[in-house]
């Protein structure tokens, strides 16, 4: 049986993104999805000009449908935009024994509009981290929910571990947001001390929209599939890179990523793009 999965997260209207961008994922990965949207999103890839919340009863109702009939092997979290559709996420998690959760911290989309409400922060930190497998906030993301202001490895690690104490079991910083010209580094940390570094070369593109969304889609692919975290996050990381590197060059602002890309490399190539993990 294919591998059901289950993304809860806000529809992009430009198909970058939130439940577009889970759906693409997951399908060039080989796991079936299903979804729940928190939010619908007036968005392009110039910026947000709205946002609007799906009404908590409707969230819940959703999660039910899926709960009720599907075998979900993984699941992510993206867009939850406030405190009530975060604890409605939590409960049903608890409810249907949900494993292996990916968390995606969004907060702001790439044009600057807040995409989670700032009473939200504190219900995710107290009800959905505690249950996560793996979090994946980006640099920014990683400095609100810890408070620790990262510019170098000490502080990167301090942070990490401050999300750790929330609950969660591992976290992978994301390093694309780092001033490093030449690499994009992912810290991993897990709440026993292991500790890896996942490096690829970085691509200087606009071709951004929606890699948040995609690394972590990827991510749970890879754990419904039944890999092991860290053979899932270089993955993820593969996937990403090949969604960088193949443009699209669609709309005028931060383009979508290519989700084709990465299965049209191992068939040209007969394997993924290479990263380096540091141990």
């Amino acid at each position: 049986m294919m591998p059901q999965t289950l993304t809860i997260a806000g529809s992009d209207s430009g198909g970058g993104a939130g439940i577009q961008a889970d759906i693409k994922t997951f399908q060039e990965l080989g796991v079936y999805s299903t979804s729940v949207i928190t939010a619908v999103t007036a968005q392009n890839t110039l910026g947000v000009t709205g946002i609007y919340p799906v009404p908590v009863y409707g969230v819940r109702e959703q999660l039910r449908a899926v709960g009720e009939d599907f075998q979900i092997a993984a699941l992510k979290t993206g867009m939850l935009f406030d405190a009530e559709t975060i604890k409605e996420t939590a409960s049903a998690i608890r409810q249907y024994g949900w494993k292996n959760l990916v968390v995606d911290p969004v907060m702001i989309a790439k044009g600057g509009a807040s995409l989670l409400q700032q009473e939200a922060v504190e219900a995710l930190k107290q009800h959905l981290l505690p249950l996560a497998l793996v979090v994946t906030p980006n640099l920014p993301e990683a400095e609100v929910i810890s408070g620790v202001s990262i510019s170098d490895e000490t502080s990167r690690k301090r942070a990490a571990e401050k999300i750790l104490l929330l609950g969660a079991a591992s976290v992978v910083i994301k390093g694309g947001h780092a001033a490093n010209p030449k690499i994009a580094e992912d810290y991993y940390l897990t709440r026993d001390g292991k500790e890896r570094l996942f490096r690829s070369p970085r691509i200087n593109t606009s071709q951004t929209h929606g890699t948040g969304c995609t690394f972590a889609a990827a991510l749970t692919a890879e754990l419904a599939k039944g890999q092991p975290v860290e053979i899932a996050i270089c993955t993820a990381k593969q996937f990403i890179q090949a969604a960088l590197s193949e443009e699209l060059h669609i709309g005028a602002g931060h383009g979508p990523t290519n989700h084709a890309a990465y299965q049209a490399y191992v068939r040209r190539n007969g394997g993924a793009r290479h990263v380096q993990v540091i141990q």
